[in-house]
Order: C-alpha cells, then structure tokens, then sequence
C-alpha cells in the first residue's frame, strides 16, 4: 500500500482532468491562432476554459493569462511589473520565506540596482503587517506575498497587506503568490486587493506544465516572452489548450467541493498532529485553526535528519518531503524557509513536511503514525552511534 503526503509538491491527475487533456489532444487540437474551424474550435475551448477559471475567482476572464506554471507567472508578475514601472521608482517589497521562483528574481533585480526590502517572519513564518507598512516608501513600486507558505502552510495576512499597499498608494502593484491556496482556501483577488496573482495547475489535480497570471484590468505589466503575440501581445507561444483544459477542469472541482474538502483536510492534519504531539522530541511548526491551510503540516523530529527519515518511510510505501521540491533536490544543509524561523538548528535539520489531498484517508494518517512510532526511535538510537 502506498500512501502519498506530498501533495504540496504535487498531485494526482482526476479522472475528468485526464478525459479534459486527452479531448483537447486528440478532438480540439487544432491551433488557436489558425483561422480554420479547427483553430476556432480550440479557440472556443479555450475561452471556456478561462471563464471557469475566471468564475472561480469571481474576475473577469479578459483578466485570466495561461503560463507554463507558477513559476513563470511569479517571474512574469515581478520582473514584468518591475520592468513596467520602473521610472516610478526602484524599490521592491517581498518576504524572506517566499519560493525560490519570487525570490530569484528579486535577486536578479537588485544586480540590476532596484532595492529589495525583506519582511522578516516569526517562528512561524508569519509576517507582521506593520513591518510592510514602515517598509513603504514612495519609491515603492512592487510588493510579492505569498498567501500560503509551501514548507509550513502559513497563511500571510494577504488581505490586510493589501489594504494597507492600497491605502498608501494605488500605483503599487501588489501581486500574490497564490499556488497552495488555490484550490483549498476562497482565492478573490479583488477581495484581496491584488493585481497580479499566480497559481500552478499541478497542485490541484491538474497537468503539470500549466498555470496562471491573474492580471487585474488596465495593470501596467511588461510581457516577458515575446514573438507571435498570442494572448493580447501579453504572452507569445502556441496557446497549450489541453493544459488549459485540465487546469479548469481541475479548478471547477475544487471550487465544487471546496468546504467539503477543506473540513476534510483539516481533519486529517489535526489527527495527525494529535498523534505527533504525544511523541517524544517532535516539534509542530505549523501554526494550530485558521492561520494556517489545512492540508500542510510541519514538523521537527529532533534527533534524526530529514533526509534519513523520509528515505525510511519511504521503505515502508509512505511518501512526504523534506523541504520545497524546487530546492530540496539541491542538498542544502537546511530548507531556506526554516532557516528563517527562529528555532534551534537541530529544529531545522529534522524537519518533515507532510500535505494531504482529498483523496488521503484517517487510515492512512493511522498507518503514516505507526510508522513514525517504529522508525523514529530506532533511527535516533542509530543517529547517537
């Protein structure tokens, strides 16, 4: 029996995904951009596909842009922004605990002399919003927050961030990585005050390879793929109509059963954090009820190292991360995310992270606990050899 717990790295294709995909492929094939009935037809498809999308959100589908990810879309929504309103000013805001694809391109903004401010994060990787407000200069022309961290499941205080951007100045762009609250949290950008927002198809049951930008109307953003001026100019290439097809099946799915899911998930993580709060030496560092989402759990199993643990329940068919899968496959002594927070090294190196779907069981979570409570005393009794 195999148990999957890591779905924050990514998931399983549904059954009306996969039938989405390959009516797209093998029926609708045809170019969007061909003026033929076959390219009106794909067109068609994909039009409808941004509408369910759009519906989800409760935005215009003239606002919905396809990406081959969230990565793109997070370098698009920041070097694009950046580019855009550069003669307003120079200065970015992000946090220290966003995913490598925000934080890279700010990195590469500051080689190009912009000025990048760094919200520092508390033991649970939570921002103060007060520390985004003495941030704001009026040079300030990009803010990035993620509304969901990816190792800890932290929810940032997204929607009074944007209040307090808004309130200084409406020409800051505020943009939201969205990717592991799709799908599992209400995500309404105009709610939100946001004007850029990425999400990953992948991490809701979708193909991978799809994602997208949310662009509210009339923002200033600079397209960074250029050529056949697909997408309004905005996004140039071959429109990829069964990813887009996939990713709105799959969003129309979780947006279906959204409450429903989410009591389930959370169900899950408390049992499972029950069960780790009666061991010896384990740590939680996802915070407890609503500032968290409710399919991440992290935690420390001090005494023995992520990478040694995983492996091990590997053995026994159950499958959870050590980090982010963009960075763990680096062999970084410890996840940039924790290293963040403020707990102890040994907190750091012993870190798990464990993300259901809606398709993990209690039994599962049962049997994920038996497994900690037979290999994790045996691997510190190991470890102090």
């Amino acid at each position: 029996m195999e148990i999957y717990f890591d779905n924050a790295a990514t998931t399983p294709c549904t059954q009306a995904v996969k039938d989405a995909v390959v009516a797209a492929m093998m029926t609708d094939f045809g170019n969007p951009s061909s003026q033929h009935m076959k390219g009106v037809e794909a067109e068609r498809l994909l039009r409808v596909s941004r509408e369910k999308l759009a519906a989800t959100m409760r935005c215009g589908e003239k606002e919905i842009y396809f990406t081959s990810g969230a990565s793109e879309s997070n370098n698009w929504a920041i070097l694009g922004g950046a580019a855009a309103n550069c003669r307003a000013g120079n200065h970015l805001i992000t946090t220290a605990v966003e995913h490598a694809s925000v934080l890279m391109p700010m990195k590469h903004l500051e080689e190009q002399g912009y000025r990048v401010t760094y919200l520092p994060v508390d033991r649970h990787g939570r921002i103060n919003p007060e520390d985004l407000q003495k941030a704001l200069t009026k040079d300030t022309i990009l803010v990035s927050i993620m509304f969901v961290n990816n190792e800890l499941g932290t929810i940032q205080p997204v929607e009074e961030c944007g209040r307090i951007i808004k309130a200084y100045s409406q020409r800051i762009l505020y943009h939201i990585d969205a990717v592991q609250a799709y799908g599992k949290v209400p995500v309404q950008p105009g709610k939100l005050g946001a004007d850029l927002l990425s999400a990953s198809a992948h991490k809701i049951h979708g193909p991978k390879g799809t994602g997208f930008l949310y662009v509210k109307e009339k923002t200033k953003l600079q397209p960074l793929i250029l050529g056949g001026g697909q997408q309004k100019g905005m996004r140039s290439g071959t429109d990829n109509v069964s990813g887009a097809a996939g990713m709105a099946a799959a969003a129309g799915e979780c947006a279906a059963h959204l409450e429903q899911n989410a009591q389930h998930l959370t169900a899950l993580k408390k049992r499972l954090a029950g069960a780790l709060a009666g061991m010896e030496n384990v740590v939680i560092h996802t915070p407890a009820g609503q500032d968290a989402a409710p399919h991440i759990l992290n935690a420390s199993f001090v005494g023995v190292r992520s990478e040694v643990l995983l492996h091990a329940l590997e053995e026994e068919g159950i499958y959870v991360s050590a980090g982010s899968a963009c960075t763990s496959n680096k062999r970084l002594p410890v996840s940039p995310v924790l290293a963040q927070l403020q707990i102890p090294r040994e907190e750091q190196e012993s870190a798990i992270r464990f993300s259901f779907s809606r398709f993990n069981t209690e039994e599962e979570v049962d049997l994920a606990v038996k497994a900690l409570g037979k290999l994790v005393p045996m691997l510190r009794r190991y470890s102090r050899r």
